[in-house]
């Protein structure tokens, strides 16, 4: 692992990873999961109820908190500029309803997504380093960066190399994440995405989450969206844990998106009583918590209206994006 002289994030923890050998031991130093009380306690915080007036804040901070996705080879110009005018205005008939924090694309769309959103608060995330697999080489993976920053990506959405997590290698792992920090400059915030669904278990959650954390990420994602499991409960009640014990540490905040399979207003509110219970107040703020979804902003709205009227107005009532 060769470690860059500028890039290393300057907190208390910095020197765990001074070397390969050193930032194996921290990593499998950290404390076993206990699956079994992680998906108790999840399941038993989802069972919360809020009241009415609690429930229409928690709609309007989950609208505000939704990074609106498209990441499909048939996207166009013209869907980039539908869901970025939908992230600014999301309900065109009630100018109170909060923008969304980003609009996602690819980046080749970024240029597109940012003149939609301009003049607002939304911001432009783009995925890089050969997103979804992350399966290239460490040059072209920073080229794509590169190209998305200087487009004006505001965020990066970067994912780690699996396989080379799997294989033990996180010196790698950890050297490319630096990397991609440095290409992000000043300009841009970094997400890292670990694919939790193909991590296995929840020690390698853990572990992912504090070494995505050292190397200087300043969001951890659970997935992509695009394998079989995405974010659950379970696994961001463990990256929530991860980012408070990091702070309680080191005095750095870190963000957490969960991404993939968050597609109704319950869904959103089960992921926010998990921030609030496991990381607190500080967190439920679209700088430090997202969705990543491209669906669940009809639902939240769709359910906002019928806070608002009385009435269930159905999809046929906000935009298909």
């Amino acid at each position: 692992m060769t470690m860059p002289t500028t890039a290393s994030p300057a907190h208390a923890l910095a020197d765990v990873a001074a070397s390969e050998s050193t930032l194996r031991r921290f990593l499998h130093g950290l404390p076993g999961v206990d699956a079994v009380g992680l998906e108790a306690r999840a399941a038993a915080l989802g069972t919360r109820s809020i009241k009415t007036t609690a429930k229409a804040f928690a709609i309007d901070l989950a609208i505000s908190m939704v990074d609106l996705t498209t990441l499909e080879g048939a996207d166009t110009p013209g869907k980039v500029r539908a869901l970025g005018a939908k992230a600014v205005r999301p309900d065109p008939t009630d100018r109170t309803t909060p923008a969304t924090a980003a609009v996602c694309v690819y980046p080749d769309m970024v240029a597109t997504a940012k003149e939609a959103v301009a003049g607002s608060s939304v911001k432009v995330a783009s995925v890089a380093t050969a997103f979804p697999a992350g399966r290239a080489a460490l040059s072209v993976k920073l080229a794509d960066v590169r190209d998305a920053v200087a487009a004006g990506a505001d965020e990066i959405d970067m994912v780690i190399d699996r396989g080379a997590f799997l294989s033990g290698d996180y010196g790698k792992v950890y050297d490319e994440i630096v990397a991609v920090r440095e290409a992000c400059g000043t300009s841009a915030r970094l997400k890292v995405i670990f694919e939790t669904g193909e991590l296995s278990t929840y020690d390698n959650i853990r572990r992912a989450s504090w070494l995505g954390m050292l190397a200087g990420a300043d969001f951890i994602k659970t997935s992509t969206g695009k394998v079989a499991v995405n974010a659950t409960p379970a696994n961001t009640l463990l990256m929530l844990e991860a980012v408070r014990d990091f702070r309680a540490q080191t005095g750095v905040q870190i963000g957490v998106k969960p991404a993939g399979g968050i597609r109704t207003t319950k869904d959103a509110i089960k992921f926010l009583v998990l921030v609030n219970e496991t990381a607190g107040e500080d967190w439920l703020d679209n700088h430090w918590f997202r969705f990543g979804a491209s669906s669940l902003l009809n639902d939240l709205l769709m359910q906002r209206q019928k806070l608002a009227t009385g009435r269930y107005s159905g999809p046929d009532y906000v935009t298909v994006d």
